[in-house]
């Protein structure tokens, strides 16, 4: 199955061969307040097989309602975002939806965050810059229940 991401007039759009509702596709919402990453965030994802991004937020509180609504298995969030931090949007997710998988795709690369991160219920954490190489191998791990830390910040903690 191939994805095309697709350069529109200063808009990335991804169309994805997966039928919507497929019952064993991983349902992620993407939360990301920048947008062109929160397009390529979606678009990476919509790539992989077996994915399929249900949803988008842009800042935490909606984040929240988007997860209630949509009931994804995977969030894929940022710490730093508006209305309400990543960190306490996946608190209140966790909260509502225990079984869901937390990914955290953020440029905050700092040991103590992430564990912070991790205490919220974190199942993976991956640093921005290492997203076109650790993305993959963090959806995959977060989903088989591993926990999953980008080898730069691995290194340190």
């Amino acid at each position: 199955m191939s994805v095309m991401c697709l350069k529109e007039t200063s808009s990335l759009s991804c169309k994805s061969p997966q039928t919507p509702g497929n019952p064993t596709s991983i349902r992620v919402l993407v939360v990301e307040d920048f947008e062109p990453f929160r397009r390529f965030t979606s678009c990476t994802i919509t790539k992989e097989p077996g994915f399929q991004v249900v949803g988008e937020a842009a800042d935490g509180a909606d984040a929240v309602k988007k997860a209630l609504e949509l009931k994804p298995d995977l969030l894929v969030i940022d710490i730093g975002l508006p209305t309400l931090n990543g960190i306490e949007a996946a608190k209140k997710i966790r909260l509502n939806s225990p079984a869901c998988k937390i990914l955290f795709l953020t440029s905050n690369d700092d040991p103590e965050i992430a564990e912070e991160a991790f205490a919220a219920g974190a199942d993976g954490y991956v640093i921005k810059i290492d997203a076109t190489r650790e993305l993959r191998a963090a959806l995959e791990a977060t989903m088989l229940g591993k926990r999953y830390v980008s080898k730069r910040l691995a290194r340190v903690m």
